[in-house]
């Protein structure tokens, strides 16, 4: 069965990241755009990296121009617009798709997942939420608009941080 620390992903710098080196972490994975009306998603992603990053929690950006062309820049202008405007310091990765025949593997895995509340199939929008466990297991999804300091989200990582 695979998990989370079984992939790879190109990070927004353009380096090869094995994602094995954030086992024993929980992860809430993101896929993310620049120009999307939950944008200020961002905020409370950083601050619960900031809070919750020395119990732990990792949370990675995935930017994503495949919903309404909302992540149309370069990975340096993503990068740029996501630490000048959010103060981003979480890790972000480069832009990938989410769905189709395109699909990171990484988001093949995560969304056959039937993973609550939401369940597997694809992504419907920019900023779906993936709640990844200590050991690398898909615990939770939560929709795109549900809010980084939902109380559902947040008993989810809890849990995932045991």
């Amino acid at each position: 069965m695979a998990t989370l620390h079984d992939f790879t992903a190109t990070t927004i710098d353009g380096e090869q990241r094995a994602l094995r080196d954030y086992q024993g972490k929980a992860v809430l994975i993101v896929n993310v755009a620049s120009r999307c009306g939950l944008t200020p998603h961002y905020t409370g992603l950083q601050k619960l990296y900031e809070t919750q990053a020395a119990r732990g929690l990792e949370v990675l950006g995935f930017p994503c121009n495949q919903f309404g062309a909302q992540e149309p820049g370069t990975e340096a202008e993503v990068k740029t617009f996501c630490t000048t405007r959010y103060g981003v310091t979480f890790p972000m990765f480069s832009k990938i798709e989410v769905n189709g025949a395109g699909r990171h593997p990484l988001y093949g895995w995560l969304t056959a997942g039937s993973a609550a509340p939401e369940g597997a199939g694809d992504i419907k929008w920019n900023f779906t939420k993936f709640v990844v466990d200590r050991a690398g297991n898909l615990v939770a999804r939560f929709d795109p608009r549900t809010e980084p300091n939902d109380p559902k989200l947040v008993a989810a990582l809890e849990k995932a941080l045991g």
